[in-house]
């Protein structure tokens, strides 16, 4: 059986004449909802029957937890350690977050992963299921809020060094490379071979379609790409699925390191609030940090003895399975044509795939064999020493992210109010973003910085139309 892959990598330079491809990004799912709510929309052709689950899913992700004890036991347990007490407050209005403004140190909608390096024998052993090596104080990511009788493990500086690069044209483009610091810390000193990684949130739009994009599909986009001999080597990571206790493909995430979304949710509301379920059991405290054990959790027994139950569990992923992608706009725009004409001809279509084609997923309808314009791989790319943060994930190493999905990037102003990209938030524009690519897009980097204005400007066009 042929993978669903639809586009091969003999036809990415589409022609002029298919001006509206894509203009239902997430198929059939598709929204075409404008504004600050464009990503908050749920899937177009979702039955009204499910509309219900959705919003019982959107209470949970858009409402704040408390701490525990609380009237409200359905939502109780938060921290004592965390970085937030509702998932809105990064994903504001399901969309992008931002890192601090410089000199900041309230962070709102990013976060910093720690980890260390795996030395021994043991701590190797046990990177095919956590895929790092916790800092021994502080966990995998450092909270930086606390309920009012803890203390937050510290908090988070970033300054920035200055960067200049010149068009062939002349025109100079300043990038920002950020210097991330900890401060104030309330625990202990930090290992001091921690590596360090910033990541703002991403947006919540068309996950369930990506989690039905057969395996097989990103295997054959691997093996092409390969075949090709371009300079992209595309991979999967094979990350720890603990529903299954197997190792899976890694979809979720800055280095796909969740293989579901489920365990994506799961490992938010555990890392990030600081709330136990069946998949996490554990509050977010390292072993040594006794902060958890010595104050009340939200744990009963009406929720598996846990803060977030299974059910709610499920509504949470059923609303994130569900978020519709909007569509595209400005397709007929003469700069929006050309530009979609030169993202082929730089070779950008090599990672960031037009079209796909889902899985017939019978117990999800409503993603079940869509026809969608991700413009993404979902594969890990090394992106050169210029993004690296150093900070390997299971299979990925610190130069290689996951090539993030453009559908509906042009939405990001009208709905975050900013226009940060990239893992850390440095691209203040979408050139900004693409000035950092290296690696793997280093060639495609150096043909962008040979266009002229009028080019440079059609580029950004199409990727607004997205």
């Amino acid at each position: 059986m042929k993978p669903a892959f639809i586009l091969t990598f003999t036809c990415l330079l589409f022609p002029l004449t298919t001006v509206a491809y894509g203009i239902k990004s997430g198929g059939d799912t598709s929204t075409n909802k404008q504004g600050n709510n464009a990503y908050s929309m749920p899937a177009n052709n979702l039955p009204i029957s499910k509309r219900l689950d959705f919003s019982v899913g959107n209470s949970f992700f858009r409402n704040p937890w408390v701490q525990a004890p609380a009237t409200t036991d359905a939502r109780d347990g938060l921290g004592p350690l965390f970085n937030t007490n509702g998932c809105q407050n990064c994903h504001i209005k399901d969309g992008r977050g931002h890192p601090p403004e410089e000199g900041e140190d309230q962070v709102v909608s990013m976060l910093v992963r720690m980890s260390i390096p795996a030395l021994t024998a043991n701590q190797k052993q046990q990177l095919i299921v956590s895929g790092v090596i916790p800092e021994p104080t502080y966990g995998d990511q450092l909270e930086d809020f606390s309920i009012p009788n803890a203390k937050p493990e510290g908090k988070v500086k970033i300054e920035y060094e200055t960067i200049k690069l010149s068009f062939k044209d002349g025109e100079e483009i300043e990038l920002r490379k950020p210097q991330l610091t900890l401060h104030d810390l309330n625990y202990g000193e930090l290992h001091p071979e921690t590596m360090l990684s910033a990541r703002v949130a991403p947006p919540m739009i068309g996950l369930g379609l990506l989690e039905s994009i057969p395996v097989e599909t990103l295997q054959h986009i691997a093996e092409q790409q390969l075949k090709d001999g371009q300079g992209i080597s595309g991979k999967l990571n094979q990350v720890w699925n603990v529903q299954t206790q197997s190792t899976e493909v890694g979809r979720f995430g800055w280095k796909a390191g969740q293989p579901t979304l489920n365990q994506q949710n799961a490992a938010a509301f555990n890392g990030d609030l600081g709330l136990t379920s069946t998949l996490f059991p554990n509050e977010n405290c390292s072993p040594k940090q006794t902060i958890c054990s010595e104050l009340p959790n939200g744990n009963s027994a009406d929720s598996e003895n846990a803060e977030v139950s299974n059910k709610i569990m499920r509504f949470v992923e059923f609303y994130s399975q569900h978020l519709a992608v909007p569509i595209r706009r400005n397709t007929n725009d003469p700069a929006v044509q050309r530009g979609q004409v030169l993202f082929a001809e730089l070779d950008c279509a090599s990672c960031h795939i037009p079209e796909l084609k889902t899985a017939k997923r019978d117990e999800l309808p409503s993603l079940s064999e869509q026809t969608i314009h991700p413009y993404s791989d979902l594969l890990l790319h090394d992106m050169g020493e210029g993004l690296e943060d150093n900070r390997p994930e299971f299979l990925a190493n610190g130069q290689e992210w996951r090539t993030p999905p453009l559908w509906g990037i042009g939405y990001t102003e009208e709905v975050s109010g900013h226009q940060y990209f990239l893992h850390d938030g440095r691209a203040r524009n979408l050139m900004e973003a693409i000035m950092w690519h290296g690696g793997e897009a280093e060639s495609s980097k150096q043909k962008v910085m040979q266009l002229n204005k009028s080019d440079r400007d059609a580029l950004i066009a199409f990727l607004n139309s997205l």
